[in-house]
């Protein structure tokens, strides 16, 4: 057993690093085809342009190594089955799970790599990637970019605030949906301000229809009068300069950085936007899995003995079906989940969680 399992672990894992190779290829090859008139026109160097490129490798083989699992196991089993090996392992007593136990161990073992990729590079090549573009090949694009509304704004401002903004509109300098905490030094709330809308005075900040609750800081579950204004001046410093300063992206974050993120904002009463933040917080710990698990959702698919003709050059096809529906599927359930239809475990597990229910079902119908 042990020499075949080598045999079919190098093939795999030979056919998995061409498959990243040719990703990492054609990605870079369509986007230079898709900005060649920025780098020329922008006058960028070559320098600059390999390390825009070099900056989006980890991110190229996170987004593609689920697929590229799955081609180098089909392409290895299917080889395998056109030789007729599929059944003389099956005929010598060997069941499904120890003729795939390389290609479950491969999808483990890819499924930790992504997930270290994932949080040790990903976040900082990102940060890199934008950087680069927004200062050296898209400036001009980066200023509209900079005027576009923002939703979901959080930051940590003056005098210990936490400010949560569901839209910011940097070309009229107006907020929408206002909400801010404040604390005091030992992190206790001491007031909440509530408003439906703010505009920038040039100085301050005037907020309409503002509702203001100052608190206990002894007792958190008291607090004094609620004031209610039609409109009101505070005395809050952060310009709208300032809060497109403090614009973070939950890609850019891991998940220590993004679960501080949301313990800090937890009382800010900012429900829905909460609710997608705890969404992409479990995506990230859910989204490596996908390497074993659509592995094992399209073993059944390799290891069918009835029609094998054709069936290695058909693996590539089972493997971008597969693929886009594991996408798909996952889409669906992390928006289900931000519309606060699936609690955000279970949407961000829903896709993998489908394909074992479909790999399961394939292998005890076929098996």
């Amino acid at each position: 057993m042990r020499i075949l399992d080598n045999y079919i672990t190098r093939s795999i894992i030979q056919i998995f690093l061409s498959s990243i190779l040719v990703f990492c290829f054609l990605y870079i090859l369509i986007d230079l085809a898709t900005h060649l008139e920025d780098f020329i026109s922008n006058k960028v160097p070559g320098m600059v342009i390999t390390g825009y490129y070099a900056s989006f490798l980890p991110i190229i083989f996170v987004q593609t190594a689920p697929i590229a699992c799955l081609l180098a196991t089909l392409f290895t089993y299917s080889s395998l089955n056109n030789n007729n090996e599929i059944i003389a392992l099956r005929a010598s007593g060997l069941n499904f799970w120890k003729i795939t136990r390389p290609a479950i161990i491969f999808g483990v073992m890819a499924a930790a790599l992504v997930f270290l990729i994932n949080e040790k590079f990903v976040p900082q090549s990102l940060s890199l990637s934008q950087e680069i573009r927004q200062d050296q090949i898209e400036p001009a694009s980066n200023q509209r970019k900079a005027l576009q509304p923002i939703k979901y704004l959080f930051f940590y401002g003056l005098n210990n605030r936490l400010f949560f903004i569901d839209q910011f509109e940097p070309a009229t300098k107006t907020l929408q949906g206002i909400t801010i905490i404040g604390q005091d030094e030992k992190q206790r709330m001491t007031e909440k301000i509530v408003a439906l809308k703010g505009e920038w005075t040039g100085s301050n900040w005037k907020f309409t229809n503002c509702q203001i609750l100052r608190y206990n800081a002894a007792d958190q579950s008291t607090f004094g009068d609620v004031q209610f204004y039609k409109e009101k001046i505070l005395d809050i410093r952060e310009s709208p300069a300032d809060m497109l300063k403090q614009r973070n992206s939950v890609s850019t974050m891991n998940i220590r950085e993004l679960k501080a993120y949301i313990k800090r904002f937890k009382g800010s009463g900012a429900v829905a936007a909460l609710n997608g933040l705890k969404v992409d917080l479990h995506q990230k710990i859910a989204y490596p899995f996908a390497c074993i698990v659509i592995i094992f959702a399209g073993l059944p698919f390799a290891l069918t003995t009835g029609r094998r003709k054709g069936l290695t050059f058909a693996s590539v096809g089972i493997a971008l079906v597969i693929g886009f529906l594991f996408y798909v599927v996952n889409a669906v359930g992390l928006a289900l989940g931000k519309g606060n239809v699936l609690p955000p475990v279970i949407a961000a597990w829903f896709a993998p969680a489908f394909f074992v229910a479909a790999g399961t079902y394939s292998v005890r119908k076929l098996f």
